[in-house]
């Protein structure tokens, strides 16, 4: 099943990828393909799992590392910063991972429909084996591109599909703490909305506490257990990840600062080092030439 899985990920993404990443008609559900590995990537995700189909990638957050390689899932419960590496591609044996989003909202439809069940807060990066139904529902959300004209029927079906066998899988218990109505993790995912929304404003500790429905000395207990950041340091390096990207895109240094909320550009400069560990430009430029060496 793993080796149709990964067939099946390999034609849809040697034909559509660009820059690595292979688009799908569903959001928040990609292919990624990589022939070489890769620089550190930086990024804050929403709520995932990616399954590795062939090669290897470490991701680390906090001072926790995880290495993990074909057969094997990555899940990431919340939104917290990641520092990612593709650490085995070649040419030959490409790295490819099918990545999908979850949706809280039908994960929460389903836990209703589950009924009662365990679940946990805990770590939120964990790595486990990828289980049978899991793949088999990939392999058959991958197998629905070929014919695009079946998408509007039975996407949303296979998409459904999927989260259920996650919640029944060995990610379940973690994922099933997205759909437990008002819980921890679904107020501070709240209030987590709001930063991402308004990151290159002011930030507010009040109203981000009245967003989760806590009181202000619970709102950071939580919110720092939750994505291991506080809020003013989940801000911070969400506006750095964003400048970055945009300085990719080609967005000269200054503006980058100032369209994230800077007024100096040299206090961006040294935070930018302390968390990149590289000036901006020195980065963007070592960045664009491992970009083009690889398309």
């Amino acid at each position: 099943m793993t080796n149709n899985l990964l067939e099946a990920a390999r034609r849809y993404a040697d034909a559509n990828h660009r820059n690595g990443v292979a688009q799908t008609p569903f959001p928040g559900l990609v292919i990624l393909r990589e022939t070489m590995p890769t620089p550190l990537q930086y990024a804050i995700s929403k709520p995932l799992v990616a399954l590795v189909l062939q090669g290897g990638k470490r991701v680390a957050m906090g001072s926790s590392t995880f290495d993990f390689s074909a057969g094997e899932s990555l899940l990431i419960t919340t939104d917290v910063p990641t520092v990612s590496q593709i650490t085995r591609a070649s040419l030959g044996e490409p790295y490819y991972s099918f990545v999908v989003e979850l949706d809280p909202a039908l994960i929460e439809s389903l836990v209703v429909e589950m009924g009662a069940a365990p679940f946990s807060i805990g770590a939120p990066v964990r790595v486990e084996p990828t289980d049978a139904e899991v793949a088999d529902a990939a392999r058959r959300l991958i197998r629905l591109l070929e014919r695009p004209a079946s998408v509007p029927v039975l996407g949303k079906q296979l998409l459904r599909e999927l989260h259920y066998w996650l919640l029944s899988g060995k990610h379940g218990s973690a994922i099933r703490s997205l759909g437990v109505t008002n819980s921890h993790a679904q107020r501070v995912g709240r209030a987590v909305a709001r930063i991402r929304a308004d990151f290159a404003k002011p930030l507010r500790t009040e109203q981000l506490a009245e967003a989760a429905g806590m009181s202000i000395s619970a709102f950071h207990a939580h919110f720092r257990a939750i994505t291991s950041l506080t809020p003013l340091q989940f801000q911070k390096q969400l506006r750095l990840i964003e400048a970055r990207r945009s300085m990719l895109e080609g967005t000269a240094i200054s503006k980058a600062a100032s369209d994230v909320g800077y007024e100096s550009v040299p206090q961006f400069t040294r935070e930018y080092g302390r968390m990149f560990g590289t000036s901006p430009a020195k980065d963007i430029r070592e960045t664009r030439v491992h970009l083009q060496a690889s398309t």
